[in-house]
C-alpha cells in the first residue's frame, strides 16, 4: 500500500494542510456525514458515466464495479455512524467537486477525458485524506480509513486509464490545468468544514 500512496503523493499537487485535519478532528461527525454523501456521489457518477456511454466496454465493467465498491463503502459510513449515534442529514456540498467540474469541456470526447480526470483526482485526495486522518483517529475509526486505501487508489487509476483511453494518448496537459485548480481548492480557506474542503476561515 505504501507504493500506491507514494504514487497518489506524486500524482497531487499538495498534501492536505495540518488545519485541516485539526478541522475534521474537531468535527468528526460532520466529517463521517460529508463522507457518507461522497461515497454515495461516487457510486452516482459511476452510474451516469454508464447510463452516458453505453459503448466503451471497458468503462462499464470499471465503473460497475466502482459503483458497487462505493455504495458499501456508504452502507460501512452509515454503520459506523450509527454506532455512534450519528443521525445522518443533509449537508451543502462542499465548493471541491463543484471547483474541478467547472473547468470540464462541454463536448465529447474532451468531456469524457475531463470527468474522467476529475474522478481521478477526486479518489486519489480522498486515499490522501483517508492516510492522513488514520494517524489522528480512533482505532475503530483508523483501521475503517485504513482499508478504504486499496480500493480508492485502485478507483483513481481506473479514471486515469479510462482517461487515457478516451483520449486516445497521454492526459498530462489536461491533468496539470485540473491541478491547478485542485490546489487553490485544498489551500485555501473556506467557511464551513467538508471531507474535501480548504481549511477553515477563522
Amino acid at each position: 500500500m505504501n507504493d500506491a500512496l507514494k504514487e497518489i503523493h506524486e500524482f497531487l499537487p499538495c498534501r492536505t494542510p495540518e488545519q485541516w485535519i485539526e478541522n475534521a478532528l474537531a468535527n468528526q461527525d460532520v466529517m463521517l456525514i460529508d463522507h457518507a454523501h461522497c461515497e454515495k456521489k461516487a457510486a452516482s457518477t459511476a452510474l451516469s458515466l454508464m447510463y452516458r456511454y453505453v459503448d466503451n466496454t471497458d468503462l462499464l465493467n470499471k465503473m460497475s464495479r466502482l459503483a458497487r465498491e462505493e455504495l458499501r463503502h456508504f452502507e460501512q459510513v452509515l454503520a459506523i455512524m450509527k454506532k455512534r449515534g450519528v443521525n445522518y442529514s443533509h449537508l451543502s456540498p462542499a465548493r471541491y467537486a463543484a471547483g474541478l467540474r467547472e473547468a470540464v469541456r462541454k463536448d465529447d470526447p474532451g468531456r469524457l477525458v475531463d470527468v474522467l480526470i476529475v474522478g481521478a483526482i477526486i479518489e486519489a485526495r480522498s486515499c490522501e485524506r483517508f492516510a492522513a486522518l488514520a494517524p489522528h483517529l480512533d482505532d475503530k475509526l483508523a483501521e475503517f480509513y485504513n482499508s478504504l486505501l486499496k480500493s480508492e487508489a485502485r478507483h483513481y487509476q481506473d479514471y486515469l486509464e479510462l482517461a487515457k483511453q478516451a483520449n486516445g494518448g497521454p492526459v498530462q496537459e489536461r491533468v496539470a490545468a485540473f491541478m491547478a485548480i485542485e490546489q487553490k481548492l485544498i489551500e485555501e480557506p473556506d467557511s464551513e468544514f467538508r471531507f474535501h474542503s480548504g481549511p477553515l476561515a477563522y
